[in-house]
């Protein structure tokens, strides 16, 4: 690969983003290796970041502009694939029928199709030529979005769908919603959101368990600390475990290596690093996030074009949302629904997925003077 790459490619290259997705990465191997020292998740998850660098380099070299233009042959790959899980390819894990397997590899196709998804919006908005969003338009973007959101729905994954909502909501704000419809939207949210979780409690389309999670964070005395409310208690107790400095190498009173923290390679990867880094190391990595992702919102200011920029504001914006929900739900404040950390969850799909979007975002960069 690098005998057709030109020197001047090689050097202008976003190498200080790379190298914090990296260190990020890593710093999320050490976690999960903190969290379950006796198992393969850690070794499997270098397995996947290498993986993963091979897809980045592979996004960074090619013209973002190509990704882009073939985005509906992603875009229906993509629907495939989520297709597959519905049907006898699909595997349950922890009850949930989410994932794929195809010749011993398994993956999650709600991870991966996310980015066909945001370029095929970007594909769509990208070529308006200014002016305000009209309804058609808008309509357009929902039924784009419906199609894997749907499929998701099935599966029945809704912490996954969750995620691609701010993704919309990006686009819709960068191309121009009215104001009108911003605030219709939000009145309606207002209104149907209990509407709905009331109809969906009587007419059993809202299960216990989900019902419990929320009655989790609302009422924490209400929910059995043995049973619905068992996650959201022991994340909080894990994290006030760490302190101001964390409590490193002491595995004779982990929460995660003694298996009272459920999950802490993915959904509760927050909860090992306040554990085991404290205050003062989830400051830290929080202060890594913000930094990635003012540098993919710099190479959003620096595109050349319109449909680059919604591309990487969009993932930006789902990436800040994915760390809110599962710090979140590491706090005790928001429901536990199943949101990875991106770059620290263990799990080919989530790095995967990421490492390729960081790598359309130094795409962008290297070609911020290409017309």
């Amino acid at each position: 690969m690098a005998a057709i790459l030109e020197k001047h490619e090689l050097r202008d290259l976003d190498w200080q983003t790379a190298l914090l997705a990296l260190v990020i990465a890593f710093f999320g191997v050490w976690q999960i290796h903190n969290a379950l020292p006796t198992e393969s998740y850690w070794s499997k998850q270098i397995i996947g970041i290498g993986i993963a660098l091979v897809a980045f380099i592979a996004v960074c070299f090619t013209d973002y502009r190509r990704l882009i233009d073939t985005a509906p042959v992603f875009y229906v790959i993509g629907l495939f694939m989520l297709f597959l899980v519905l049907t006898p390819l699909g595997v349950q894990v922890n009850g949930q029928k989410a994932w794929v397997r195809i010749l011993g590899l398994q993956f999650q196709p709600s991870e991966f199709v996310k980015f066909p998804t945001v370029l095929m919006l970007a594909k769509y908005f990208g070529a308006k030529k200014g002016g305000v969003l009209t309804f058609k338009e808008m309509l357009i973007g929902i039924a784009i979005f419906a199609g894997p959101v749907g499929l998701i729905l099935l599966e029945p994954d809704a912490g996954q769908a969750i995620t691609y909502f701010p993704i919309l909501a990006a686009m819709f704000f960068l191309s121009g919603i009215k104001v009108r419809y911003v605030v219709l939207s939000v009145v309606l949210a207002a209104v149907m959101i209990p509407a709905a979780w009331t109809l969906g409690i009587k007419y059993g389309k809202i299960k216990l368990y989900q019902q419990e999670r929320i009655n989790a964070i609302i009422d924490p005395d209400s929910v059995d600390p043995r049973g619905f409310g068992y996650h959201t208690i022991q994340s909080t107790i894990t994290v006030g475990k760490g302190g101001l400095a964390g409590n490193q190498g002491d595995t004779d009173t982990s929460q995660s290596v003694l298996k009272f923290l459920p999950e802490p390679q993915t959904d509760f990867i927050f909860a090992v690093t306040a554990e085991n880094t404290g205050f003062i190391g989830c400051v830290s990595l929080l202060l890594a996030y913000a930094i990635l992702l003012s540098r993919m919102i710099a190479g959003a200011r620096q595109s050349s074009d319109r449909a680059g920029m919604l591309v990487i504001m969009s993932i930006v914006c789902g990436m800040v949302f994915q760390i809110f929900m599962n710090v979140g739900m590491a706090l005790g404040v928001l429901p536990v629904i199943g949101v990875p950390l991106p770059l620290m969850s263990a799990g080919l799909s989530a790095i995967l997925s990421t490492f390729v979007a960081i790598g359309f975002v130094v795409s962008v960069k290297l070609r911020r003077f290409v017309n």
